[in-house]
C-alpha cells in the first residue's frame, strides 16, 4: 500500500515517511502542492497525507483536485493549523481525518492504520478471493483489520506484521529464509549483516505469542530461517 506525503518541511516529511515505512507502507514524497498532484496523477497512491500551507498549491486545493478525480481515495490532513474552522473546511472538502502538529508517533500510526483498514476492507469487499481471517495456533488474524484476536484479547498489527503472518500461514511447515521474508515483508533484498528482521520477529513474538521465549507460531530454525507449523 502506497501513501503520498505532501509536506514542505523536509524534516517533517522525512519523519512521516520513516514512521510509515516502519509500518510497512511504501511512500511517495512531495515538497509542494503542485508536485503532490503530479505524483498523485502519475503514481496512483492508495491514500494521501496533505499539509495545508504549502507552496505552489495549498493542501485544500490539492484535496479538491484529488477528490474531483478520485472521490473514494482516503485523505488525511496533517497541519499546524488547529482552528476549528480549518478542520471543518478540511472535512467539508472530503478529508477523512485531520492530525494537528505537533503530533506523536503513536497518534500518526493509529490514525493511518484506521485509514488503511478502510482501504483494505474495501479491497476485500471488491475481491471474492480475499482471505477474511486465518488461524495460526490459537491466534486468529484479520488482515483487513490489521488485527489479531486470541479469545477476548485484540492485538494491533502493522501492515508489515500482517504480511509476515500471511507469508508464514501460506507456507505452513516450510522453512522460510531471511531473503524470502525480506522480499515479501520489506519488498527489498535481504542485507546479510542486518538484524532488522530478527528484531522485528522478536518484537512480533512479544505481542502474538503466549510465551515469546518458547514460540508456537513463529519458530526459529537455526542456520536456516523461521517456520510456522
Amino acid at each position: 500500500m502506497t501513501v503520498l506525503i505532501a509536506e514542505d518541511d523536509p524534516r517533517i516529511r522525512r519523519g512521516l515517511a520513516e514512521i510509515l515505512e516502519a509500518e510497512g507502507f511504501r511512500t511517495l514524497q512531495a515538497a509542494d502542492g503542485r508536485e503532490a498532484l503530479a505524483l498523485f496523477e502519475s503514481r496512483k497512491p492508495d491514500f494521501v497525507c496533505l499539509d495545508i500551507m504549502m507552496p505552489a498549491m495549498s493542501g485544500y486545493d490539492v484535496c479538491r483536485a484529488i477528490r474531483a478525480a478520485s472521490p473514494q481515495i482516503p485523505i488525511v490532513f496533517i497541519s499546524a493549523k488547529s482552528e476549528e474552522l480549518d478542520k471543518v473546511v478540511g472535512l467539508e472538502l472530503g478529508a477523512d481525518d485531520f492530525i494537528v502538529k505537533p503530533f506523536g508517533v503513536k497518534e500518526v500510526i493509529a490514525r493511518v492504520r484506521a485509514v488503511a483498514r478502510r482501504c483494505l476492507s474495501k479491497t476485500n469487499a471488491d475481491s471474492k478471493s480475499a482471505i477474511e481471517s486465518f488461524m495460526m495456533d490459537d491466534l486468529e488474524i484479520f488482515p483487513a483489520q490489521l488485527r489479531a484476536r486470541r479469545g477476548a484479547s485484540t492485538i494491533e498489527l502493522s501492515m508489515r506484521d500482517t504480511r509476515i503472518l500471511e507469508l508464514f500461514f501460506c507456507n505452513k511447515g516450510r522453512v522460510l529464509d531471511r531473503n524470502t521474508i525480506y522480499n515479501r515483508a520489506w519488498e527489498v533484498d535481504f542485507f546479510p549483516n542486518s538484524r532488522t528482521l530478527d528484531q522485528h520477529i522478536s518484537q512480533l513474538r512479544k505481542r502474538i505469542e503466549i510465551d515469546p521465549a518458547n514460540p508456537k507460531i513463529i519458530r526459529t530454525v537455526h542456520g536456516a530461517g523461521y517456520r510456522f507449523d
